[in-house]
């Protein structure tokens, strides 16, 4: 099997020169009163399992104790819209979510990931390493942890998202930055590191449908991938075009 047709032309999109640093795509999910929520995100990398190439899997990060943790956990269907403003480019996704946290943390255990799935498989694939041919979550959920900057790591020893504060001085009392794994001194940074690894999780997201529309030709383009599972590694995707 090869990597999907979107994938390709999203990796073509995306090294353009006028898309340069396009990297922020917008996740949206359903609460448990069917409402709506959409937030922005930062895109890490794409997780692809060896054995399933053909279902790459897009990896963003969050803070464990925001709302569409539990979202996603009660309802793991979701949906990305990346924007790519230079080329003109929108690309969809349609899929199911999982969150990977601390070791101790109650949210944990990767749920409702259907067996067989690429969730599943990247879990069982140990392509990043871990024993007995298992993917070592925590090993991944550290590295990628090391790679935000020391600021982006003391966003999550901050108190939860969503307290409220009394004004924006409260802010000045937080921590400024965190250093990496292994890199801490003093008391106070490592009180503060240990913090910001229990609230730091990892968000993967396995597209079943992709809709690529591409405004930057005339006339318009609309192009939808729809993925058929199927046992095994057996996975296709069918095209279809589209009206814009």
């Amino acid at each position: 099997m090869s990597q999907p047709r979107w994938f390709q032309f999203l990796n073509k999109a995306t090294s353009l020169p006028e898309n340069k640093n396009k990297t922020v795509y917008q996740i949206a999910t359903i609460d448990s009163h069917n409402k709506p929520h959409v937030r922005s995100h930062i895109h890490r990398a794409f997780l692809i399992p060896n054995s399933f190439p053909a279902v790459p899997i897009l990896l963003t990060t969050t803070d464990i104790r925001t709302p569409k943790v539990t979202q996603m956990l009660s309802n793991t269907t979701v949906e990305v819209a990346w924007w790519l403003e230079g080329s003109q480019d929108q690309f969809r996704f349609s899929g199911r979510a999982a969150v990977i946290s601390h070791p101790e943390h109650p949210f944990h255990v990767m749920r409702n990931i259907p067996q067989g799935s690429a969730l599943a498989k990247l879990s069982e694939s140990g392509e990043i390493g871990g024993e007995h041919g298992k993917l070592d979550w925590e090993k991944k959920r550290r590295e990628v942890f090391d790679t935000m900057s020391a600021h982006m790591r003391a966003s999550w020893c901050r108190p939860p998202p969503g307290t409220v504060l009394s004004s924006y001085d409260d802010a000045k009392t937080w921590a400024a930055t965190v250093p990496k794994i292994g890199e801490a001194e003093t008391e106070e940074d490592k009180a503060n590191q240990a913090e910001a690894l229990q609230n730091f999780a990892l968000v993967l997201i396995e597209p079943l449908q992709v809709d690529w529309v591409q405004l930057g030709v005339i006339p318009n383009r609309r192009t939808v991938f729809r993925r058929k599972e199927a046992e095994g590694n057996g996975d296709e995707w069918v095209e279809t075009i589209e009206v814009p």
